[in-house]
């Protein structure tokens, strides 16, 4: 009897895919093989990448303008009340 660290499969077996699916979702890697030879490896795939964080605008304005109001916001409110 020939121990093999991976689980393993022939291109038969590959018919009961309710075995390999649950190994594939304990992440296991799975052999295919042909006649006790290698012929491919079926990697379950990984978790998704975790979203990349956006920069912290407020944290620049800061750093830049420390604690400085810019009275733009109000001058466009006032000219926009005209209209």
């Amino acid at each position: 009897m020939t121990m093999w660290p991976m689980q393993s499969v022939n291109i038969r077996q590959l018919r009961d895919t309710r075995r390999l699916k649950t190994w594939l979702r304990a992440g296991k890697t799975v052999e295919l093989r042909e006649r006790d030879r290698v012929i491919a490896r079926i990697v379950p795939a990984g978790q998704p990448a975790p979203p990349a964080k956006g920069p912290d605008f407020a944290a620049r304005a800061r750093k830049v303008l420390g604690d400085r109001i810019l009275p733009g916001a109000n001058l466009v409110i006032q000219e926009r009340g005209r209209y």
